[in-house]
């Protein structure tokens, strides 16, 4: 057997067993939460209609093996919306894909602020080509910020997701 067969079967042999997630710690600046994310994330920025205000929303997002991880966040003004801010969100979470009857868990990100509100789902619905979807979402605050994360596929991994959301902490 020469070098080369030998190479190729070592690298092949390598890539195999390589993870399709490469999972690091991040700590967005300016958003107040260390996460994990799979891949590197970009951001993007907007206003959005939230809670009858037009608050500044941040969001992380990156996909990687067919799966896509979101991180947004956001300000509220006043502390009697955040409530309705993270009920605004679970709403939209669920209808953005056409789904219904959610799977409802409560939610606990190590630093967040106690809220009733606070949760995490589980739907299944379709993307607007049609094709089937999954999404698991986290919803929670911290005092006047509130916090989305989302991972959504075809096929979502559950160890992906348990990743993903055990990843999240609130510090100081």
């Amino acid at each position: 057997m020469t070098l080369r067969p030998v190479s190729a079967l070592v690298l092949a042999t390598l890539a195999a067993c390589s993870p399709a997630l490469d999972w690091r710690e991040l700590r967005p600046e300016g958003s107040g939460i260390v996460v994990h994310f799979p891949c590197k994330p970009d951001r993007h920025a907007r206003t959005v209609p939230l809670a009858g205000l037009h608050p500044h929303m941040e969001m992380l997002v990156c996909s990687s093996a067919g799966t896509t991880f979101a991180l947004s966040f956001v300000d509220i003004a006043d502390p009697a919306d955040v409530g309705r801010a993270l009920d605004e969100l679970r709403g939209l979470a669920v209808s953005n894909i056409g789904g219904s009857a959610p799977a409802v868990h409560p939610v606990q990100v190590a630093g967040m602020t106690p809220n009733p509100r606070a949760l995490r789902l589980s739907v299944t619905g379709r993307l607007p080509d049609g094709a089937a979807v999954q999404q698991h979402t986290a919803l929670f605050s911290k005092g006047l910020r509130v916090y989305q994360a989302s991972v959504v596929g075809g096929a979502v991994a559950p160890d992906a997701v348990d990743t993903f959301f055990a990843g999240l902490r609130l510090p100081g």
